[in-house]
């Protein structure tokens, strides 16, 4: 036989028992020692202190034991403690004294789908059914962003039509979420979630470390259901739980869900709130252990608490991190930005442009009555010149003349500008009949809808949503100008390879005895456009008096065409000292029609090295967007890292000069 006393447990045991007990408690020293949670006698149970308050000369904390089977009663004397060295009588306190709430944290991404959806009513069913009746209970989603959508309440039927009317659709917020339910779980009393996810994240404005750091900071403790785990990220459901002090459940069916929401259930059923007298002579850190058993089970839990400060502070390895002795303070679920008169800078600024998109408006619609009495002198003289009828007094401005006065203002904003003579001319050139006021208003009308876009795209964080806005000012002020040349470009490259045939029906006319005007007239009625529109314009000039070869030339600068340049020197010059005009102009075309085949054998020559630099372009791109999109975290390090940040540049550098070098190897002159 073998004596065994334990705090105040005087038992003689056979010796096949008391070597059962040994086993059982080395088990329990070997588990605390790495991470104060000790295993069960029998089978693996679970414990965590949590809502750990110092005042005075007692410390109360909540203990919770997660066990299989039916809920876990722990009696009077079934608990001992000890603080420091020193043991602490323990006193059990009922734990519906107490405020208690857990928020069900709910996956609603797209991946989930309608089964998904199915089994998450099922489960929340079941929990509800197994939880005792004064623990509150709210629900959150998260799928593009977290959705607060019940708020802790005694009333569970809330609870299932918000969870009935749930939808699976968008991407995953999982970081976002475990902020919103730290948020609504506020900062007092017992407070844990239920997550059910498969640990994927595609589009949080946080990270996995900051949503663990939300989690230990906070004391809310995290029960995890890991949903379809042949997809899931176990390494971050398992971080989860560990910061949040509670446990994971893998569950790969409905089945094995519903068991896990019932588990989370009775965990909060096996409860119970232990106040301990603090030993005299204790402050400072000191190491609260608690033990409890029930029936041949036994648990026992540790954590290092401040006596003085009476904040709780783990000490232990990951597995079992700190919660705050005080009141603990969570964190806000997104992280507040500038705020103006109490309000998000975002809706600020979304409000400023609608003041200003309204004010003018009601300055373009109130300007053409704002006039003084000498202009409306001069616009009746104007109107009695020009035989018009003046406009009535006191009739509401049309949509026509708002435009005009919109034109009106981007002509002033234009007008003086360096660059506002080579627009024109690209406008000219692509066949656009704008004015100069009616290519600002439509850059003015680009920036705001990039600006738009770039919002709607990118606006999960505050970060994102000024890159956004940065992005689509660059988009609005760019790619009009792009569209311009390449349709200005496109337009003249029609004309180009239309030249050859144009000038061998010159050539032809000229032989038939026309002469040269009336070759031209012919152009313009039987070629195709572009060139029938240019040869119709220049004609058009040559009927009011321009010399003919000046409409030549003027075309050429018009449509930038240097073949159209030296067609337009040789008739000069044929003019000038006679000959076969008809001769030369065959001459010229079939002079083109060889440089054209040259610059196309040239650029099929050159597809192969275009392609392979567009690709090489291209691959270091897509690849950064794809390893965002899949490990955030990863590639997050390249701006969150001084050293990342240096590679980013010495990346986008050698970029820049390989996309230059690369342009210089496949671009040959012809």
């Amino acid at each position: 036989m073998i004596a065994l006393r334990r705090r105040g447990w005087p038992h003689r045991l056979p010796a096949s028992g008391a070597r059962a007990l040994i086993a059982s408690a080395i088990t329990v020293l070997a588990s605390f020692g790495t991470g104060g949670v000790a295993m069960a006698a029998i089978a693996p149970a679970p414990v965590s202190l949590t809502d750990i308050t110092v005042h005075g000369g007692s410390l109360t904390a909540l203990l919770t034991v997660r066990a299989s089977g039916t809920p876990v009663s722990l009696p009077a004397g079934s608990v001992t403690a000890t603080v420091g060295n020193a043991d602490a009588p323990v006193t059990l306190q009922p734990v519906t004294a107490g405020r208690r709430a857990t928020t069900l944290l709910v996956d609603t991404s797209g991946s989930m789908g309608a089964s998904g959806m199915a089994t998450v009513a099922q489960a929340v069913n079941a929990f509800l059914a197994s939880a005792p009746p004064d623990v509150l209970v709210g629900l959150v989603s998260f799928s593009d962003r977290p959705h607060a959508l019940v708020a802790p309440t005694t009333d569970r039927g809330a609870v299932r039509r918000a969870v009935a009317s749930l939808k699976s659709s968008g991407e995953t917020t999982l970081y976002d979420g475990i902020f919103t339910a730290i948020a609504q779980l506020g900062t007092i009393g017992d407070r844990s979630f239920v997550l059910l996810s498969d640990g994927g994240d595609t589009r949080s404005r946080h990270t996995l470390s900051q949503a663990a750091e939300a989690l230990t900071s906070s004391g809310v403790r995290a029960e995890v259901v890991g949903f379809k785990t042949d997809e899931s990220q176990d390494s971050v459901l398992t971080g989860l739980a560990q910061a949040g002090n509670g446990s994971v459940a893998s569950a790969t069916n409905p089945t094995a869900v519903d068991s896990a929401f019932t588990a989370a259930a009775r965990a909060l059923s096996s409860q119970v709130r232990v106040q301990l007298a603090i030993p005299k002579g204790l402050s400072g850190r000191q190491q609260v252990t608690v033990t409890a058993h029930s029936g041949n089970h036994y648990w026992m839990a540790g954590r290092t608490v401040d006596l003085g400060a009476a904040t709780a502070v783990d000490t232990a390895p990951s597995s079992a991190p700190a919660t705050p002795a005080a009141a603990p303070v969570a964190p806000a679920a997104p992280r507040a930005a500038f705020s103006l008169l109490g309000m998000p800078w975002q809706l600020a600024a979304a409000l400023a442009a609608v003041f200003l998109g309204v004010v003018g408006l009601v300055l373009a619609l109130v300007s053409p009555m704002l006039k003084s009495a000498r202009t409306k002198r001069v616009d009746s003289i104007e109107h009695y010149v020009n035989g018009t009828t003046p406009a009535a007094q006191g009739v509401p401005v049309s949509p026509s003349q708002l435009s005009n006065t919109l034109v009106e203002l981007g002509e002033k904003v234009m007008e003086g500008r360096e660059s506002t003579s080579r627009t024109m001319a690209l406008l000219e050139r692509a066949d656009l009949p704008w004015r100069a006021g009616e290519w600002a208003v439509l850059r003015v009308v680009a920036v705001v809808v990039g600006i738009a876009g770039g919002l709607l795209l990118l606006h999960a964080s505050t970060g994102q949503m000024v890159f956004g806005v940065l992005a689509g000012v660059v988009a609005g002020l760019l790619l009009p100008s792009f569209i311009l040349r390449f349709a200005a470009r496109r337009r003249v490259k029609q004309f180009e390879a239309q030249l050859p045939d144009v000038l061998n029906l010159v050539a032809s006319s000229l032989s038939t005895g026309f002469s040269l005007l009336q070759a031209l007239d012919a152009v313009a009625r039987d070629a195709a456009q572009p060139a029938a529109k240019e040869f119709s314009r220049a004609l058009a000039e040559t009927r009011i008096g321009a010399d003919v070869d000046e409409s030549l030339e003027r075309m050429a600068e018009r449509m930038d065409s240097e073949n159209l340049r030296w067609t337009g020197m040789a008739i000069r010059i044929q003019r000038q000292v006679g000959g076969n005009l008809a001769e030369t102009l065959r001459t010229t075309a079939g002079t083109l029609r060889e440089r054209e085949s040259l610059r196309r054998q040239v650029r099929a020559l050159s597809a192969e090295g275009k392609l392979s630099a567009y690709i090489l372009i291209a691959l270091p791109i897509g690849l950064f967007l794809y390893m965002n999109l899949v490990n955030h975290d990863y590639v997050s390090l390249l701006w969150t890292n001084l050293i990342g940040i240096g590679m980013l540049v010495a990346a986008g550098v050698s970029l820049v000069l390989g996309i230059f070098w690369m342009r210089k190897v496949v671009d040959v002159e012809v």
